[in-house]
């Protein structure tokens, strides 16, 4: 798994342009939870495709990165969380034990 760290506004808002280019996941993970940590020791052991991008946000470190990208793409916030972004708009999102990478590859249109 080769996750890109997001950490900024700025790089949220180019995410959201490359997100009309390719899917794009984003991985909301809080590093006090033990559940979140299982659904990102998961998402690691699985393989990932290279033509999605796999962004992590430490949402302990950033919350209000966190709060912004609920707020952007009009979902709930939760964590772990993971979210998929295309075409500028989030397509699916999963939180806790649902986190799989097969969910993730069945829902990216092709």
């Amino acid at each position: 798994m080769d996750w890109k760290e997001l950490s900024s506004s700025a790089q949220l808002a180019e995410l959201h342009k490359k997100s009309f280019e390719r899917p794009l996941v984003i991985f909301k993970h809080s590093t006090r939870c033990s559940i979140s940590s299982m659904a990102k020791s998961r998402l690691e052991r699985s393989n990932s495709p290279e033509e999605i991008d796999f962004y992590y946000l430490d949402l302990i470190r950033y919350r209000p990165l966190s709060d912004q990208i609920a707020k952007d793409f009009d979902v709930w916030h939760e964590s772990p969380q993971i979210l998929i972004i295309e075409n500028g708009a989030c397509i699916y999102d999963e939180s806790h034990t649902g986190i799989n990478m097969a969910e993730i590859l069945t829902s990216i249109s092709r």
